[in-house]
């Protein structure tokens, strides 16, 4: 499967790519270039923020919730204000927001991390009907937050550990049950799970830094298939589309002089995703 580009401005650190559903759009981040990027009947797009942002979900067709480095707001796509929701480690200089994604109770599940990815400085956040409560603590690197079809799990990782997790939630609310297993190991092969997303299938593709790859694996965590990009820093993927059969990916160029590190490419899936679900305030 061949990729190909679908933007070609170069992301320091490209994360969070978004597919809106009502507004068939797609929406991402350079984090540390601190904007907000789309595109729009071929119209290129951009935000800037006095902050890093990194990953946003939707409220409604003209409203994202975005996570900043200081907290989590509610941004107008038309006018470009925003308000305050909720603080994020606004008290701590050192921390960034990083990975995450609305979960099908319209809550929306957040990961934090150092600036210089100090060890166990991040953690894992959820956000829902008003309240910010922290779920998981140690993390260094916070990646790979998606949802099963089935709202049965979550799974995350903390990219050094070279581990994606997963855990069980309660099908009331949404909050995770009992201690998160090992969904899939890759220490052997000496693999960085970065972001990742659910199709509808209930495999889970995740972009894996310094491959330049995207892999899928199977509901039990076996290897389905490999997918490259033409960057090695690949950091995340979305479906999207008007079928949600297309997969986008973001990449990182930061360290990196190759002619197309940063940019964000896409390419056919052969299998739907899932509908990004809403976040309700």
């Amino acid at each position: 499967m061949t990729a190909e580009i679908f933007d070609a401005r170069a992301c320091t650190l490209g994360e969070g790519p978004l597919w809106h559903p009502e507004r068939a759009q797609l929406f991402w981040f350079d984090i540390l270039g601190k904007t907000l990027l789309s595109q729009h009947d071929g119209e290129v797009l951009s935000w800037n923020f006095d902050e890093c942002v990194s990953a946003a979900g939707w409220i409604d067709a003209n409203t994202l919730l975005i996570a900043s480095e200081t907290g989590l707001w509610q941004f107008d796509l038309i006018s470009g204000e925003r308000a305050l929701v909720a603080p994020l480690e606004a008290e701590q200089p050192l921390t960034r927001s990083n990975d995450g994604r609305a979960d099908p109770w319209g809550g929306f599940w957040i990961g934090t991390m150092g600036f210089d990815a100090e060890r166990g400085m991040g953690a894992i956040y959820r956000f829902y009907k008003g309240e910010l409560r922290k779920l998981f603590g140690d993390i260094t690197i916070s990646n790979s937050i998606a949802f099963s079809p089935d709202r049965r799990f979550a799974y995350y990782t903390d990219t050094p550990t070279r581990q994606i997790m997963r855990v069980a939630l309660d099908a009331e609310d949404g909050w995770p049950e009992g201690d998160a297993e090992v969904f899939v190991d890759l220490k052997q092969s000496k693999r960085n799970p970065d972001g990742s997303v659910v199709d509808s299938e209930g495999c889970l593709w995740n972009a894996q830094w310094g491959a330049g790859q995207v892999v899928r694996y199977g509901p039990d965590g076996t290897l389905m298939g490999t997918y490259d990009v033409p960057a090695a820093q690949a950091t995340c993927p979305a479906f999207g589309g008007p079928d949600l059969k297309t997969v986008f990916v973001t990449s990182a160029a930061q360290g990196r002089d190759g002619a197309q590190d940063g940019q964000t490419f896409s390419f056919a899936a052969g299998v739907k995703g899932q509908r990004e679900y809403r976040i309700i305030l």
